[in-house]
């Protein structure tokens, strides 16, 4: 029974680690949910394209070549060298060691492992490149107000778990006796194994079966690490980019039965009375555009929950480079921390929400900021993965202006004059083509 207890351990983590992860899994899918719905499965050939050139082939990234090929790098390392998992879980359940190794051979399982410490190693330096970047160099969007505590915290505190997994891995195969010398595979290790010459094979097995552990307990620490971390982006990436708005940047949705009073006023002869067509909307909406998260629909919240918070949105924002109060990210983490907050209540409360007398608006999101946006859509061109943040500021200022008649002075008197007179300026309709006659 005692050489089973490190399996039977092994086996408890596993299972907790991984049902802690699909525990706030689910509780993510319920917080996105919390949004309006919207229909995003039509042109599905297109999504498809789309998910597999943002998410997978990451076309947007290297726009900015540095840390585009340098998060490439570590994106295609960490997913390839995770694949190990799948002989660490054998080993750990059953109490094997390098189990792959017999039946696939030293050529076939050289290479799979020389391949993946080459990854570790480039992985590593890419990561020491982006702390160096972060913390040294100081780039300026890694350092805008709203990266601070937390947030500035969880970029490096990410970067210090791969900088550790890759050491680990490297450790292990390096204190291998059996795996160095059979010589298959330790391309990168064969250079690290002359650190530990002076241990004895006890201690040189206690080092490596202290690496395995610490990696596989960090590997699960980190996926469940995800779930409160901007790096949620490894999981939604994929459904973010497939259901992307695919229409033009430059078209606005519109509320249909606001559309139909204005065709309704432009056609005389329209019937008030006729019935609405096959998918239009019955009737006016509860809420003219959005006060609060729950007035959003599923895909701008799981966009919220997708944003990575490399701030390229921003350092392109035109309204952000003026000195105004935007910033097209601060929108996007503000909106994740409010809807965080109402799923916290709902939990609170045994799955119903209590009033908290909070909202998106005001209590998270000034009307500053959302007057200062130009929609422009420079965030949405330059975000990596395809986050609206502009979507949101519009469905809010939909809500300032018509439900609160809350717009600024200059924008009410556009609006009146074109309600009275047809156009934004100031004089009658009469008197719109006299510049013809000078």
């Amino acid at each position: 029974m005692e050489n089973y207890v490190p399996n039977i351990f092994f086996a408890i983590i596993l299972i907790a680690g991984i049902g802690y992860f699909v525990m706030n899994v689910r509780k993510l899918i319920r917080n996105i949910k919390l949004g309006k719905d919207i229909d995003r499965n039509d042109r599905k050939p297109e999504r498809w394209k789309n998910m597999a050139k943002i998410a997978l082939g990451q076309y947007k990234m290297v726009r900015r070549p540095i840390s585009g090929i340098l998060h490439i790098v570590v994106y295609i390392g960490f997913i390839i060298i995770n694949i190990e998992m799948l002989e660490i879980v054998v080993d750990g359940l059953f109490g094997t060691h390098r189990v792959f190794q017999e039946p696939l051979g030293n050529g076939i399982y050289g290479f799979l492992i020389g391949t993946f410490e080459v990854l570790a190693l480039l992985v590593f330096v890419s990561v020491i490149i982006f702390w160096f970047r972060r913390n040294v160099e100081k780039i300026k969007r890694f350092w805008n107000k709203e990266m601070t505590g937390w947030p500035k915290n969880d970029g490096n505190i990410i970067l210090y778990f791969e900088m550790v997994l890759m050491s680990l891995f490297l450790i292990m195969n390096a204190t291998d006796v059996g795996f160095q010398e059979a010589g298959a595979g330790n391309i990168i290790s064969q250079f690290i194994a002359p650190w530990f010459e002076g241990f004895s094979h006890d201690q040189l097995h206690v080092i490596e079966k202290t690496a395995w552990w610490v990696h596989i307990v960090g590997i699960l620490i980190f996926l469940n690490y995800l779930y409160y971390s901007k790096h949620l982006h490894i999981l939604l990436a994929f459904p973010n980019t497939f259901y992307a708005n695919l229409n033009p940047k430059g078209q606005f949705t519109n509320v249909a039965s606001v559309t139909k009073e204005v065709k309704m006023m432009m056609d005389p002869d329209a019937d008030p009375y006729a019935m609405p067509e096959e998918g239009e909307d019955e009737g006016e909406p509860e809420k003219f555009g959005a006060s609060d998260v729950t007035d959003l629909n599923w895909v701008q919240l799981m966009n919220a929950y997708t944003c990575t918070e490399c701030g390229r949105c921003t350092s392109s924002c035109p309204a952000n480079l003026t000195g105004k109060e935007l910033s097209p990210r601060a929108i996007m983490m503000k909106t994740r921390d409010r809807v965080e907050e109402v799923g916290n209540n709902i939990d609170f409360n045994g799955g119903e929400f209590k009033p908290d007398g909070k909202q998106l608006l005001d209590d998270y999101i000034t009307r500053e900021e959302l007057w200062a946006c130009t929609s422009c859509n420079a965030c949405v061109q330059e975000c990596p993965i395809g986050i609206d943040p502009l979507s949101i500021i519009m469905e809010m200022r939909r809500y300032l202006v018509m439900e609160e008649s809350a717009a600024p002075q200059e924008l009410n008197m556009m609006m009146t004059n074109i309600e009275n007179n047809g156009a934004p300026w100031q004089y009658s309709q009469m008197d719109r083509l006299n510049w013809k006659d000078e």
